[in-house]
């Protein structure tokens, strides 16, 4: 039981519950005034439990990447370094990737940090609304003369991570529960998340695509996108990347501004 009208009283439960060595919050107390040690200790407990398990859901592919029993002593150390601000648990861990990247004994592991972004992603595009993706008949009804002017509207779902590291794969692997020996991590993937439906998917678009994609996504039209991505990467394949656009659900709707569709 807490006493009423404590000012102050939250904040230091919040705290003493993440911080074990501090004390009992002022006001907490059992039934019948009885003290309340032990019950608060088995109540901080349940909740860094509860926080621990959430991040390792959260984050499947880095749990198996460093180990259970390792994940387990870091993510103890995120959840009393940054407490969740939302009661929702699927919102905790959007700093974990950052936390994850300062951590010495993690430091030559280089990917990690981006593999979290990756999972972060992937829930949050989870999470994201539902919306009916493009079709290839809407595009199919654009005049060939006008296609290069238009723009679309992205998916809710739809998120780019670039990396410098084999991101999607790595991930793909570790959450099949399968080991990523073959994969060389230097080599750089840029993910694209999405959604289309009710699973969410990754795809690991090569650097004309990821540019293609990134342009679209920034709202500048198919054609802007389709130059950008040939100068960044001679084997761009338009055709190709457009056949990923729509299978891949990035996107719910198209047009074309005005005074463009005027002067074409």
């Amino acid at each position: 039981m807490i006493a009423p009208y404590d000012t102050g009283l939250s904040y230091q439960f919040g705290r003493a519950l993440l911080e074990p060595d501090l004390p009992l919050p002022r006001g907490v107390v059992g039934p019948r005034g009885k003290k309340a040690e032990k019950r608060f200790s088995v109540y901080r407990n349940n909740v860094t439990v509860s926080l621990i398990n959430a991040l390792g859901d959260i984050f499947p592919a880095l749990k198996t990447l460093v180990g259970a029993t390792n994940f387990g002593h870091i993510a103890r150390e995120f959840v009393r370094a940054c407490p969740p601000g939302s009661p929702l648990l699927f919102e905790y861990g959007h700093d974990f990737p950052e936390f994850i990247g300062a951590l010495e004994q993690l430091r030559k592991y280089t990917y990690l940090p981006d593999v979290a972004r990756l999972e972060r992603a992937w829930l949050d595009a989870f999470h994201a609304p539902d919306a009916d993706p493009l079709t290839a008949e809407s595009l199919g009804a654009i005049a060939p003369d006008r296609l290069g002017a238009v723009v679309f509207d992205p998916h809710p779902a739809t998120r780019l991570v670039a990396s410098d590291f084999a991101i999607v794969s790595i991930a793909t692997r570790s959450r099949a529960g399968e080991p990523i020996a073959g994969i060389d991590p230097a080599n750089s993937e840029t993910a694209l998340v999405t959604r289309p439906h009710a699973i969410v998917e990754l795809r690991a678009l090569p650097a004309g695509g990821a540019t293609f994609f990134r342009t679209l996504l920034n709202g500048h039209p198919l054609g802007a996108a389709a130059l950008l991505a040939a100068e960044r990467d001679w084997d761009f394949d338009l055709a190709a990347a457009i056949a990923a656009l729509l299978e891949s659900g990035a996107f719910t709707t198209l047009s074309i501004p005005e005074n463009t569709a005027e002067g074409a």
